[in-house]
């Protein structure tokens, strides 16, 4: 392969679109990451501690999102690259393992092996780009938004209380606005999405493996506690629910959508755009509301009866509702459809948090399954429905179509 863009012996064919093995073994260092992540949330049940894991969350999925994009364009079987990826990998297993301790003892390892793993992979991939490549001068742009945003992440390391938490804020909102910026830098200009030429089937899979990474941890969180409580009706109760739930968010993704929005990423004339909207800002809400939703299934086993507190109401419909609103502006910004299914079900959702303290946690954690899963049967019935239609008149069905779905 010869290429403008970098050295033929580090970029990927213009054909080969696949997530190789390498990139799998890469991810099992992200299931730490977001069993952390529960774990820290669970302990912080306030609003300091729900923006301090906000940070947090942020701070990972761009330490994964960055070198999915990385891998985009870099022949993860070649040598040099996958012995980046192992070196990620380390320091991505030092960063998972201090996210408990993150505002305590550990926040400096934290912010040493985020800022190692940020700035150490802009420099890699710069120097394995030709210079006068516009994907070189983007990641020189990159590099630039990086290391700005690094010392602030060190010093929060060093620093303690709420000055690290303020610290790092303001570090994860350079790190997060840099795409959106196109990692403007002055005299260098912007990095135009039309610029970044991706693999959109590659992007669309490393996605959907990161969504199955979170609900396979939430499955794992409730299997986990199932196992070391004492079993009684209402515990294994609690377990279905956490099941049902898990299994009606993985439907809602996966069912039809990902599949289409993977096509129409495949098909589209802009797909850095694509990619830089849907899948690397949209899917942080789904992720988010996967962690929220994990929470609360671990608060409704440990205490599934009584009445159920402003902790377990927050995240046992606020995790649902986050995936949801996040799969809708998903669906809106690839698809260009609006679900007005998922749209009820959200408001319903939202609805029911001043009537959940006249519900035990079993049964808040019912209604919100039930109410996801209704939202699943409604939405396959509709589609059935309009496959039907469509193939009675003669029409190809198709997805992205821009016209609005119920």
């Amino acid at each position: 392969m010869t290429s403008p863009s970098g050295r033929p012996d580090v970029l990927r064919r213009p054909e080969d679109s696949r997530v190789t093995a390498i990139e799998l073994f890469f991810d099992v260092v992200y299931v730490l990451a977001v069993t952390q992540l529960t774990e820290l949330l669970l302990h912080r049940l306030h609003p300091a501690g729900a923006a301090g894991a906000a940070v947090l969350l942020l701070a990972v999925w761009w330490a994964w999102v960055d070198t999915a994009w990385i891998t985009n364009w870099f022949d993860p079987d070649q040598p040099r690259v996958r012995v980046l990826l192992i070196a990620l990998m380390g320091i991505s297993l030092v960063m998972s393992s201090a996210v408990p301790e993150a505002y305590g003892d550990r926040g400096l390892w934290f912010a040493v092996a985020y800022v190692a793993l940020a700035v150490g992979r802009t420099v890699f991939v710069a120097s394995a780009l030709t210079p006068r490549s516009s994907l070189h001068r983007n990641f020189q742009r990159v590099l630039v938004w990086r290391t700005s945003s690094a010392p602030l992440w060190l010093a929060g390391g060093f620093a303690s209380g709420p000055l690290r938490l303020g610290l790092w804020v303001a570090a994860v909102v350079v790190d997060t606005s840099a795409a959106a910026c196109d990692f403007y830098v002055p005299g260098w200009g912007r990095s135009r999405p039309t610029e970044w030429v991706i693999h959109g089937s590659h992007l669309a899979e490393r996605a959907r493996l990161f969504v199955i990474i979170a609900l396979g941890e939430s499955i794992l969180v409730a299997g986990t506690d199932f196992g070391a409580l004492r079993h009684g009706w209402a515990p294994l109760a609690a377990l279905v629910s956490a099941f049902l739930g898990s299994v009606a968010l993985w439907w809602i993704y996966f069912d039809r959508s990902a599949e289409a929005a993977r096509s129409v990423i495949v098909a589209a004339e802009e797909p850095g755009r694509l990619g830089r909207s849907a899948y690397t800002y949209l899917h942080i809400p789904m992720v988010a509301g996967i962690i929220v939703t994990a929470v609360g299934d671990d608060l409704t086993l440990h205490e599934p009866t009584g009445t159920a507190d402003v902790a377990v109401i927050s995240t046992v419909l606020g995790g649902p509702a986050l995936f949801l609103a996040g799969f809708l502006l998903f669906k809106r910004a690839i698809l260009g459809i609006r679900s007005r299914v998922l749209l009820v079900a959200v408001g319903v959702l939202v609805a029911l948090g001043p009537l959940g303290p006249l519900l035990s946690p079993l049964a808040l954690s019912a209604v919100a399954t039930a109410v996801v899963a209704t939202a699943v049967v409604r939405s396959a019935l509709l589609a059935a429905r309009r496959t039907t239609r469509d193939t009675g008149t003669g029409n190809e069905t198709g997805t992205g179509t821009g016209r609005p779905a119920p």
